[in-house]
């Protein structure tokens, strides 16, 4: 727990998440042109970013949904102190290579740290676990850069503060789908501020981490400074917790984020 609250990627090689019996549909061709991913929400069992239907549509939402609950159970009997402040958000299947033909902002071989601009966490960490499923032994590559607090030194002084009400109006527009706050401002800022950033991203430290085929990882992704290079067919699950469920919470990006800015963002 504590070296996943300060920073680290756990990486679990060994595990058994059996995906053969719906292989004919998982490594079809499954996702819509220009979606990064196949999204599910396992609050009411809707999939989208697909064009399959009928009974190939319902077997990726069963294998996907089974993905959810197996990656819950995974977290819950590994983290036990997380459990009750823990929140299942979504989960998606992710079976192309990095997208070449994205915006800057959306392009997620850049090195940044997660943030939503439609989904405020309000200062809740995001924890995501992800599984490489890739029938073919082909590895998902990623980068991992330096430690959040050095990240955020390096870009707060290009950030600017909310403006009043804000949070307010945005949601009242359905901009979002919750309240706006200062935290999620400032987050959205650097995460795009890093990635717009073309000195950074070719220079700023970094080191690969390359998860093979059958390995499961998990870290905190909204302070791990990460990349997704390439690699094809993975599986991923967020959650969600409260920063006073931490052991540490010092750790989390919101107090570290007080702290430097002298003031409350939640």
């Amino acid at each position: 727990m504590a070296l996943l609250e300060h920073g680290h990627v756990l990486v679990l090689p060994d595990l058994t998440f059996d995906v053969s019996e719906a292989a004919d549909v998982i490594y079809a061709d499954v996702s819509d042109a220009g979606v990064k991913n196949v999204s599910y929400n396992p609050a009411n069992g809707e999939l989208k970013g697909t064009p399959l239907d009928g009974t190939a549509r319902e077997r990726l939402a069963d294998a996907v949904a089974r993905y959810s609950d197996w990656a819950e159970a995974l977290v819950r009997e590994l983290l036990p102190a997380y459990a009750k402040g823990l929140e299942k958000g979504r989960t998606s299947f992710r079976p192309r290579a990095a997208d070449h033909n994205l915006s800057k902002r959306k392009d997620d071989r850049r090195l940044h740290v997660d943030a939503f601009p439609s989904n405020p966490v309000q200062g809740r960490r995001i924890l995501r676990v992800f599984r490489n499923v890739n029938p073919a032994g082909e590895a998902r590559n990623w980068r991992v850069g330096e430690p959040f607090a050095d990240f955020a030194a390096r870009f707060l002084p290009q950030t600017r503060p909310m403006a009043p009400g804000m949070g307010a109006i945005l949601q009242a527009l359905r901009v979002t789908t919750g309240r706006r706050s200062a935290y999620d401002h400032l987050m959205l800022q650097l995460h795009d501020a890093a990635k717009e950033h073309d000195e950074y991203q070719a220079h700023g430290p970094r080191w690969a981490a390359d998860f093979p085929a059958g390995a499961t990882w998990m870290c905190f992704t909204d302070s791990v400074v990460h990349a997704a290079l390439g690699g094809r067919y993975a599986f991923e699950q967020t959650f969600y917790l409260p920063v006073s469920a931490m052991g540490d919470p010092a750790a989390s990006p919101l107090r570290i984020l007080e702290a430097m800015t002298g003031r409350r963002l939640v």
